[in-house]
Order: C-alpha cells, then structure tokens, then sequence
C-alpha cells in the first residue's frame, strides 16, 4: 500500500470519530483546546490500537487463505464503506440528551464503538503488503486530529457535517478496496 493510499485510509477510518466528535463538541457550551485535545488522544490512541488487533487476527488466518486475500481486503472494505455510505445517509431517528461533561469512560466507550471498522480494516491488511504500525499510527494521528477538530468546531457544524464526513469516509474506503483488488488481480501497476 503506497502513502497516498495509507493516507487516505487513515482519513476514511477517522471519519466516524470525527462525526461523534462534532456530536461532543455540539454538546459542550464552549469546548476548550484542552477538551478537544484530550477527546482527540483518548480516540486516537483506541483507533490506532484497533488495527493492530484485527491484524494479529487476519495473520493469524493469512495462511489459509493466501490464494484469495485480495477478495478478503476488498470484501472487507467494501461492506465497511458501504455500511459507512448507508449510515451517513440515514437521517437521525431520535434526539440524544446532550451531557453535561465528557468523562474518560464515556469518551472511551464511544472511541472504542467507533474504531470497530478499524479492527475490521487492519483484519483485511493482514492479507497484504503493509507495514501495520505505521499505518495504525497514521490512522491514530489522523483520528486525533479529526477528533480535535470535530470537537472545536461541533457546536457550528452539527450533525450534518458530521453524517457527510461518514458518507466519504466510505466512498474512500470503497476505492481504496477497489484499488487493492485492481492492483491484485494486474490492472494497476
């Protein structure tokens, strides 16, 4: 996977930390960097972790399904970014009561609920060429600063931009996948 892709990759898993991000930072009176920072590095840290464990998982795998891992990437990230396309486009059903504060385990809890497609994603980079901690980092990174970012301007944005951010995080993950088989099966060089 080359730089561009990895970047692109590290943008797309961002993307549904960045949508709960906007949601925290619409719920704060006033967010604070130091708020937003710490939002930023509680899911950061938990989306770069992620990865990593759906990669010892699919290595694990790996020899079994050599032949064919390039379908199991694509399979992967496609389901992933189409959920992520379907989600975004849904409208909102009910209204959540906005919290007072932002505890650790909250923030946690929701890190955690929004890195799943990430252990889902490092499973199917298992099946190729990829240095994992560099990717994981850069997802890591990626996911820190969106989630800052979600957080100080959340209160101005809403949930719009949130649910349009999680509409391209899958269309990213679609053609990331798309390449990866592309690439796999000679189309690409």
């Amino acid at each position: 996977m080359n730089i561009a892709s990895t970047l692109l990759l590290a943008f797309a898993m961002s993307t549904d930390a960045f949508a709960a991000a906007v949601g925290k930072g619409a719920a704060l009176h006033r967010p604070r960097i130091r708020e937003a920072l710490r939002t930023g590095l509680i899911f950061g840290v938990i989306e770069a972790i992620t990865p990593l464990v759906g990669w010892a998982l699919g290595k694990a795998a790996a020899p079994y399904v050599a032949s064919w891992d390039h379908w199991i990437a694509f399979s992967l990230l496609l389901v992933l970014g189409v959920r992520m396309i379907t989600s975004g486009l849904r409208a909102p059903t009910t209204e959540v009561e906005k919290p007072n504060s932002h505890g650790f385990w909250l923030l946690a809890l929701t890190g955690f609920a929004t890195s799943i497609d990430a252990m889902a994603v490092g499973a199917g980079l298992a099946f190729i060429d990829v240095n994992i901690l560099s990717t994981a980092a850069t997802i890591g990174l990626a996911t820190l600063i969106m989630v800052t970012l979600g957080v100080m301007v959340g209160r101005f944005l809403g949930k719009a931009v949130g649910q349009r951010a999680e509409i391209a995080g899958g269309v990213i993950l679609v053609v990331i996948g798309s390449v990866i088989l592309a690439e796999h099966l000679g189309y690409m060089s």
